[in-house]
């Protein structure tokens, strides 16, 4: 895959660029070694100075870097904007919270007695030159949510941006550049998918975070695991909205439209299979599909639109599949099910609902990256229980009730890193984000996300250093 700027809006080449050549990856990674010499050995406070600034900055540059984000990939400007002040937010929370967050660690006195030691701490030390491999779908807000953390534990970063997003790749090296942080300690890789191995393999990498597709995870996880490096994964969703009786109707089914659509559908987190008890199906569904039916589709420049293109033709024809393929055994398109008539040009689709689901088809068991949503109706809770764990996917959920045993049972028994009750999932720099089963494993954000690259080192003080 070329590494290139290419409007989704309209197919339109805007920018190409050289991948990088082993001899200037090889200088990069030299580079990020001898910064995290010098970059571990600053304080907390230097850190938090340095992030502060680059949220200042980030905050000054909305505007543009916003353009640029959905001339890349497509993602209306409004919600880029809302990207980036997101980002601004992330940066700030770690600044603030880093050093309580890994701050020393005092094991129960008895323990330390118990070992023999005078005193013992544990203490979170960086491991490293981290390697990220990010995706396309929110091009700055998942580099941030990893980057924040890492440099602010004394880590530093290479990153392997996707293909399709150069120029905010760059421009998140030149942020951290700007905002002051040494040469080397945030680098963007402009590299293909096929560097990727090599990097990891290189000595002096310590760990890599990817957030991607099941295949990329499945092959920097089996890299990591040969070379005995630390990996966190965040794949793939397939996160179910459930709704049952007790629920306000009308709030679920208006939140549903956005939880479906948010980044033109193109988000891992987003509710995508939605269950919905009998009792109360018909009046969700009439009132999801009119909201989907209402939604504006076009420039996603333009402010007034709800769903921009999507961000390749690749990726549309996946999803066109998709639907064509569960429309062929039997399913109900109650709106959408094919390209907007409106848009010529670009790679865009209809936003749709998909009634009358089985398990035959593919769109059952397949993550859908686009304005698609499959409905359901169920029986009880048991039944929408099974049917939301029916997936080999585990990363969010979203339930709507009001009956707090229902909620309790949902706690105990929905196999997913998130449940979020009555609202929309959405990460934030507080709460720790990530999956189970082919959603991946380990953390990021909060305290859990920041300590996942560090080093928690027992320090052992024997007898003799005994201190009043």
């Amino acid at each position: 895959m070329p590494i290139a700027t290419v409007n989704p809006a309209t197919g339109e080449t805007l920018r190409t660029f050289e991948p990088l050549t082993a001899t200037a990856i090889e200088r990069c990674v030299a580079a990020a070694d001898a910064a995290f010499a010098v970059h571990r050995a600053t304080s907390f406070a230097e850190r938090a100075g340095l992030l502060h600034r680059a949220a200042d900055l980030l905050e000054e540059d909305t505007a543009d870097i916003a353009r640029t984000m959905t001339t890349e990939m497509g993602k209306p400007v409004k919600a880029a904007r809302a990207e980036a002040a997101k980002c601004v937010k992330a940066m700030r929370w770690y600044a603030e919270h880093a050093e309580s967050l890994l701050a020393d660690e005092h094991p129960a006195q008895d323990d330390v007695t118990d070992s023999g030691a005078a005193r013992a701490v544990v203490r979170y030390r960086p491991l490293g030159p981290v390697l990220a491999v990010m995706p396309w779908n929110f091009p700055l807000w998942q580099v941030v949510r990893f980057a924040a953390p890492a440099l602010m534990a004394g880590n530093v970063a290479l990153l392997k941006h996707a293909s399709n997003v150069p120029q905010t790749a760059l421009y998140l090296e030149d942020l951290f550049r700007r905002a002051g942080f040494a040469e080397g300690c945030f680098q963007t890789l402009l590299v293909g998918s096929d560097a990727v191995e090599s990097v990891l393999r290189d000595g002096r990498v310590a760990a890599a975070t990817l957030t991607g597709s099941e295949p990329a995870g499945r092959a920097v996880a089996s890299t990591a695991g040969d070379e005995i490096k630390k990996t966190v994964l965040e794949l793939g969703g397939s996160d179910p909205y459930v709704v049952l009786p007790s629920a306000d109707v009308a709030r679920a089914a208006e939140t549903a439209v956005t939880a479906r659509v948010q980044n033109n559908g193109q988000s891992c987190i987003a509710a995508k299979r939605f269950i919905v008890h009998a009792d109360v199906y018909d009046a969700f569904r009439d009132r999801f599909v009119a909201g989907m039916r209402e939604l504006t589709v076009g420039d996603p420049m333009d402010e007034a639109t709800d769903v921009g293109p999507l961000s390749s033709r690749a990726g549309r024809d996946d999803l066109e599949e998709l639907v064509e393929d569960a429309l062929a055994k039997g399913a109900t398109a109650l709106c959408g099910g094919q390209r907007p008539k409106e848009q010529e040009r670009g790679w865009f689709y209809s936003p749709t609902v998909l009634a009358d689901i089985t398990p035959g088809m593919r769109i059952h068991r397949e993550e859908t990256f686009g304005p698609v949503a499959t409905l359901y109706r169920v029986a009880d809770l048991d039944e929408a229980l099974a049917l939301a764990n029916d997936t080999p996917f585990g990363l969010s959920s979203n339930v709507w009730t009001r009956d707090d045993a229902e909620a309790e049972r949902c706690v105990r028994d929905l196999q997913a890193g998130g449940i979020f009750f009555n609202g929309m999932t959405a990460s934030h720099p507080g709460l720790p984000f990530g999956g189970v089963k082919r959603s991946g494993y380990g953390r990021e954000l909060a305290g859990h996300g920041i300590r996942e690259f560090c080093n928690a080192t027992t320090v052992w003080y024997g007898p003799e250093d005994v201190r009043d």
